[in-house]
């Protein structure tokens, strides 16, 4: 099983305590979203967990103790650092910030286990294509030595966006067309290997790469395992990677980003937030007496090797 510990909220920035005593004690509970009374659990065991996919905006929490982890599990971390200022993400860092803690992440963990993620890429008067291309080399340069790839992707125009972000400006085939050339262009510079992410559009003309973000290929590769061939039809359309569990709860990160999807609004998460108990085995709240708590499907993806050598033995 692959855990996801950072689709529905940034774990690592703002739950770090909590996170590493749920890998302390062994177990997770999660609550699902639809079914609120239904909760799932998790053993948090190197023997059940094939591999943990981080990802994040803020890794400088966790950095201190993130060995905890990563000494006993396969792991691959996504860092998203793009172009924008408070004004869009209130609760990120710098860039510059970002940058440090990013090569400071990988120093810990390796180069192959870090994808910087720049997305979601969109534009306002502020944000330019033009202004896209002189912000991505900048960071293109310095973070070209510790990265296994970079990864990208396309606004999508859903109804919340348009409320939360009126100065957006509609995105073109054209104006992906050429974002795509120029982001492309300045990573062959630096010899960084690019991709989309949940995009349909073809765009290796500009040696850009459309395979998933978070593929059994890619959590191999990093941490020198092979996984079994498996048939999948990845998380939504245009996605390739392969389905993972997640084990927190929407409407409680606190970044406050106006692109985001997993928090209605962010006075809700500034609600849900005092509910967070670093204690609790459950992210948000705790487990009542009238929920069903299930057991998770835990089954292993790794492929059975005999002379495959562990990476912890």
């Amino acid at each position: 099983m692959i855990l996801n510990t950072g689709a529905r909220t940034d774990t690592v920035q703002y739950f770090s305590k909590w996170l590493l005593k749920r890998f302390k004690e062994g177990f997770v509970y999660t609550r699902n979203p639809l079914f609120p009374n239904k909760v799932i659990k998790y053993e948090l065991t190197p023997e059940k967990i094939d591999a943990v996919l981080f990802c994040s905006k803020n890794y400088r929490p966790i950095l201190p103790r993130l060995h905890e982890i990563t000494d006993q599990y396969r792991t691959y971390f996504h860092y998203t650092v793009t172009a924008y200022g408070k004004e869009i993400e209130p609760g990120v860092p710098s860039i510059d910030e970002s940058i440090k803690t990013l090569i400071e992440l990988s120093e810990l963990v390796g180069r192959q286990r870090v994808a910087w993620r720049y997305d979601p890429v969109l534009l306002t008067e502020k944000y330019t294509i033009e202004k896209h291309f002189e912000t991505f080399e900048y960071m293109a340069e310095k973070l070209a030595p510790y990265i296994d790839r970079c990864i990208f992707s396309f606004v999508e125009m859903y109804r919340r966006l348009e409320n939360n972000m009126p100065e957006l400006i509609p995105m073109t085939e054209a104006d992906k067309e050429r974002l795509a050339e120029g982001l492309g262009r300045i990573a062959r510079k630096y010899a960084v290997r690019i991709q989309t992410c949940g995009t349909n559009g073809d765009y290796s003309r500009y040696g850009i790469h459309s395979s998933g973000c978070a593929t059994l290929e890619i959590l191999g590769a990093a941490n020198h395992c092979t996984f079994r061939e498996i048939k999948h039809k990845g998380l939504r359309e245009g996605c390739h990677c392969i389905e993972s569990r997640d084990i927190g709860a929407y409407d409680t990160c606190l970044n406050g980003c106006k692109y985001c999807y997993a928090n209605k609004n962010h006075q809700k998460a500034i609600e849900n937030f005092q509910y967070c108990n670093p204690d609790s085995p459950i992210l948000l709240g705790e487990i009542k007496d009238t929920d069903i708590i299930i057991p998770g499907n835990q089954k292993s993806l790794l492929k059975s090797d005999p002379n495959q050598i562990s990476l912890f033995e």
